[in-house]
């Protein structure tokens, strides 16, 4: 490899496309704003993320062999990703995000990740038997995989000695990850929608879902909550980090900055409370559009 790799991101790479307003939004709004069209993806943004932390991330995603995906895969090299094991597909088209945001948070966003979808487990191959095989570190992994790819992984050897962390990618897919319940295997970073859609129930505390996500079998689990408390559980116990108030001016990758910031912080040395505090003052750095 050209260059050492710390962290492997398996996922999504797609472009974003977001369109942002200061106004409050509802359903039929149109107003004044701006566009953007950048790499992104769940897995390219935690990747993007690691790489300003300090890290250096391989990707491991579908991307098509048409104008946009020759583009997208430049602009991942010019970020500095490793992008040699992407698997690239002759009749899939490159995959999309569209999500409009407002002064008052989220209205709408469309995820179009089926080339992903399609691919399956090709984008695995360098981990069986390619230059990947015999990982034993770090991967971070998002929900954008079908559930049949997921449930494989939750009990495949080829991910049986690393240090798997996985997110949702959206509360939408939350239930993909049904399979790690009872793996004994894996870190989850859920929201507690995408907690209380796990748990088939609802419960009203980060912590509260924390602990009962642990009933369930999840190995560890990270369950952020707004500006109310987050919350770490596993089998050692379960606690809490207050985040820092601030006035939020963007959403689209927030947990995904979350997720980078706390295995950065872990890879770093941090011990678990720290890390969830580093990692929760990151997401409010990144929600406020402030800079370090």
């Amino acid at each position: 490899m050209p260059q050492t790799v710390d962290v492997l991101c398996i996922g999504s790479v797609l472009w974003d496309i977001i369109g942002r307003s200061s106004s409050h939004m509802r359903a039929g709004s149109d107003v004044p704003g701006r566009i953007t069209r950048i790499p992104g993806g769940v897995a390219m943004n935690i990747a993007m993320a690691l790489k300003a932390y300090g890290m250096q991330p391989a990707l491991l995603s579908a991307v098509g062999r048409d104008p946009e995906g020759e583009e997208l895969v430049a602009a991942c090299a010019r970020l500095g990703m490793v992008t040699t094991h992407l698997y690239r597909s002759e009749d899939l088209p490159t995959d999309t995000y569209m999500a409009v945001e407002g002064g008052n948070g989220l209205i709408a966003a469309i995820a179009d990740a089926h080339s992903l979808e399609q691919a399956g487990a090709k984008i695995l191959r360098p981990l069986g038997s390619g230059t990947l095989k015999g990982w034993a570190g770090i991967i971070a992994l998002d929900g954008n995989l079908t559930e049949a790819l997921l449930s494989d992984i939750a009990v495949s050897e080829t991910f049986a000695r690393t240090d798997l962390r996985i997110a949702p990618a959206s509360p939408g897919k939350a239930e993909r990850l049904t399979p790690f319940l009872h793996a004994g295997r894996a870190t989850l970073y859920v929201n507690l929608e995408e907690a209380n859609l796990l748990l088939r129930e609802s419960r009203g505390s980060a912590a509260d879902a924390a602990r009962a996500l642990v009933g369930r079998g999840v190995h560890r689990v990270l369950v952020t909550n707004g500006g109310d408390a987050a919350a770490c559980g596993s089998q050692s116990g379960t606690f809490t980090a207050q985040p820092r108030e601030v006035m939020v001016t963007r959403v689209t990758g927030a947990g995904d900055t979350f997720m980078a910031a706390h295995i950065a912080a872990e890879a770093k040395g941090a011990a678990p409370d720290a890390a969830l505090e580093r990692a929760l003052e990151a997401a409010a750095i990144y929600v406020s559009g402030e800079t370090y």
